[in-house]
Order: structure tokens, then sequence, then C-alpha cells
């Protein structure tokens, strides 16, 4: 019977395409932000204190039916309660429980602190893209589904979404900003419940009409990041996504330049 079920599992295995394993991924990703790591080693923590748990119950537990069974002339035990085991099984619990808070405690207090931060982009919400304003920058755009995706999205347009790269996780113009910056996010919304999601950084808040959350991060490695709109907003939900250009300090300097002068040039031909 072994057999048959280890012959069926490598059929089945040798049966996936290789692609299907190269895009799957058993743990949650580290990230490529402070928070992120502090997310992932949270929750590294967290996951061998539940493993030791649940070896240590299950080992009692298999030990005991294995021990204490009834072919063996195992007699069960006569008592009703005992008060040393119940402050034991409810003192241990507590004292695992506090020392998990202690950690869990300190990282939500650092993903709440938007303190001293090296720039400030005001982030809204809209069915269905995102416009993004940098404070104090005199720069701001909206960011929309690429032309390319929303061809290939079409009803009968005819192109395969397999040629499309990037295919619904690409925008025309992203948010762009400096490595190793702290970067500050207002986020809100002009209509309904929007979400901004980039999971490399870790983070995601609700952007929600009439209220402004906060939320930060900085991106050590520069590269593009993408992400979603992870709030169900409405008919084009799933073509709302997130890209974000983390560039170093003097590209990000000559774009923002290049962006303000832009901005001035139009201003200037009104």
């Amino acid at each position: 019977m072994v057999k048959i079920v280890k012959c069926a599992l490598a059929a089945v295995l040798a049966s996936l395409p290789a692609a299907a394993f190269a895009a799957w991924e058993l743990n949650m990703p580290v990230g490529v932000t402070e928070l992120s790591r502090r997310i992932h080693a949270l929750h590294m923590l967290i996951l061998w204190v539940c493993v030791v748990i649940a070896i240590a119950v299950f080992g009692v537990m298999i030990y005991s039916i294995v021990k204490f069974r009834r072919s063996q002339g195992a007699v069960p035990a006569n008592f009703d309660h005992s008060t040393r085991a119940e402050i034991v099984w409810t003192v241990i619990p507590i004292v695992i429980l506090v020392a998990m808070a202690v950690p869990a405690a300190a990282t939500l207090v650092r993903i709440e602190d938007t303190r001293n931060s090296d720039l400030t982009v005001q982030v809204t919400g809209y069915q269905w893209r995102w416009h993004y304003k940098y404070l104090d920058r005199n720069v701001e755009f909206f960011s929309s589904l690429a032309r390319e995706s929303d061809a290939a999205r079409q009803l009968g347009s005819g192109v395969d979404p397999k040629t499309v790269k990037n295919y619904l996780l690409d925008v025309d113009h992203p948010l762009v900003v400096p490595a190793g910056k702290k970067v500050r996010i207002l986020l809100t919304a002009g209509d309904v419940i929007h979400a901004w999601w980039v999971p490399a950084f870790g983070m995601k808040k609700d952007a929600i009409p009439g209220f402004v959350n906060e939320m930060w991060f900085r991106a050590d490695q520069v590269g593009i990041y993408r992400g979603q709109c992870a709030e169900l907003c409405g008919r084009d939900h799933g073509f709302m996504p997130v890209v974000v250009d983390v560039r170093s300090q003097e590209d990000f300097d000559s774009w923002l330049k290049t962006q303000q002068d832009a901005i001035k040039t139009a201003t200037a031909a009104e």
C-alpha cells in the first residue's frame, strides 16, 4: 500500500510543470525594508514557539496513548481534578503569551513610528488608479494600469496576456522614492475604500474616504517593487496595481527636478 501511494505521488509531481514550483514559496518572503525584516523575524519566532509547543503536546499525547492503552492493562485514575496540574497548565501558557507579546508589541510600535521621515507622499486611491503627491516638492501625478496590460485584458483583444511583461502589475507612472530614506505615506481615498499594498515592503493599509492613515517604509535596495490594491474596491479592483521605483539618491534628485521643471513649463504655458 505504501509503495502504491509513493508511486502515485511521484507520478503527480512529475506531471506538474517546473514553473509551478519555481513560483511557489513555502514561507513568507523576507522583503527589502527594515519593517519587513522585523515582521519576518517575529513570524519565525512565533512559528518555532508553536512548533515546540506542538511537539511537546502531541509527544505527551502519543506517549500516553501508547503507554497506557487498555491492552496493556492500564487502569483509569479515580480523581476528578488536580489543582497543581490546573495551576501549571494555566501559568505556563500565560508566561508563553507574555513572552511572545513583548517582541510583537515592540514591532507594532516601530511600525506606527512615522517620525523623522525624509520624504512624505500623499497617496489617494480612486476607482481605479492612484494619485501620488510629494508634499513640499510640488510634484504630483496619477498612476494607472499600463496600456499594454489594459489592452490585453479587454475581451476580444486577441492579445495573449502571457506575452505581456508584468501583466496587470505594471503602471504608466510608478511612485519613485530614494533608497535608504524613510518614506512616510499619508493614505486616503476619494471614493471607496482601497488598500495600498507592496509585499516586498511588508506593509499594507486601507485608504478610507475622509480619513488619513499613516505608514512608512525604508527600502534598502534599488529596484522595482510591485503590489496591488488589496481591498475589494469595485468592478476593476483587479486592475489597480501599485509599482514603486526605488532609486539611488542621485537618480531620485534628478527625476524630481525633471518632474518639477515639467510642471513649471506646463503652468507657464497655461
